[in-house]
């Protein structure tokens, strides 16, 4: 997989993140890409009154900066680097927030970073951080399960069809190379699905409508086999137009499913066994504050494997350098 030149690697001593150096690592080898491994630190108020007064704010915010600086050193020579840049650095402030200006700042295209497994009652895999940067992070954000295996098996693409917006059709397209570029460097196999159901629907078969059953049914099949052909076609146009020789390679097997997406595509990954989602996380687009849909929000509280979001062109964060 050949397409990252600026990985951005976030590091926390309180998670098991192998998982994610070894990824991160073999990524940037195969890229022959630029690895940078972060870790954040909470700032110090500088107004915190301190029980030892021999010590300031600063001085404190310094030796906790160091402290961090130190370990982040020995994880750089834990990695086996072979001829890759590597570099590392200390983030000081709320970790998403300065993890996406770190993004900004040093224009990273990639990144990694280990789930924080939010747990609880939720029992949701990625927690507050990971849900932040999925949200609203330019970049493609890789949130990798801390159990995952170290090949994958299979790989699931999620595409969605939406007539009246033609930044998903770019959307879906950068998700089908994604998810083919790593299947083939994984030798995996590559998973594609499409969630469909025809709004009314229930409307349409309640007795008030009047419409026979068998009209009903033969619509639903209909549209069954128009999604079947939009995803093939899709599948097809997508090989012919960048990397036919993915597709050919792969054969990537189509699901088309009937029902909400939030509910198909937990539950198919579930099915297979998939070991990575590749899924976007932007509903719309041009419309403040708007940074992540219901229905992708929904898939991801359910997901229990590695995910990768992916934004559309023109997505901007809400977060900034200036503040």
């Amino acid at each position: 997989m050949k397409r990252f030149s600026n990985i951005l690697l976030i590091a926390d001593e309180g998670t098991d993140y192998s998982a994610a150096l070894k990824r991160a690592v073999a990524l940037a080898r195969n890229n022959q890409a630029l690895l940078t491994v972060c870790a954040v630190v909470d700032a110090v108020p500088t107004d915190m009154q301190m029980a030892i007064t021999a010590v300031t704010p600063t001085e404190l915010q310094n030796i906790t900066v160091a402290e961090k600086r130190d370990w982040l050193g020995e994880v750089v020579k834990s990695v086996t680097a072979d001829g890759v840049p590597l570099e590392s650095k200390v983030l000081i402030g709320k970790p998403f927030i300065e993890i996406i200006r770190q993004v900004l700042e040093s224009d990273h295209d990639l990144i990694i970073k280990c789930a924080e497994v939010a747990g609880g009652l939720s029992g949701m895999l990625f927690g507050s951080t990971d849900m932040h940067l999925m949200r609203k992070c330019p970049c493609p954000v890789w949130i990798i399960k801390p159990t995952e295996h170290h090949k994958y098996r299979r790989i699931l693409a999620a595409v969605d069809q939406d007539p009246e917006e033609a930044v998903k059709d770019v959307l879906n397209r950068q998700i089908l190379e994604m998810t083919t570029s790593l299947a083939l460097s994984e030798f995996c196999e590559a998973h594609v699905v499409h969630a469909w159901n025809v709004i009314g629907e229930n409307i349409l078969r309640s007795r008030r409508s009047g419409f026979p059953v068998t009209e009903i049914d033969a619509m639903m099949k209909e549209e069954a086999s128009a999604r079947r052909r939009w995803l093939e076609d899709l599948v097809r146009s997508y090989g012919s137009k960048v990397d036919k020789s993915a597709v050919d390679i792969l054969e990537p097997q189509l699901h088309v499913i009937k029902g909400r997406a939030e509910h198909v595509v937990p539950a198919i990954a579930r099915e297979l066994a998939v070991d990575l989602v590749v899924m976007g996380t932007v509903a719309r687009t041009g419309i403040d504050g708007f940074f992540i849909g219901n229905t992708a929000e929904n898939i991801l509280t359910q997901l229990d494997c590695s995910v990768l979001t992916i934004k559309p062109p023109g997505f901007t964060s809400p977060v900034t350098l200036d503040g």
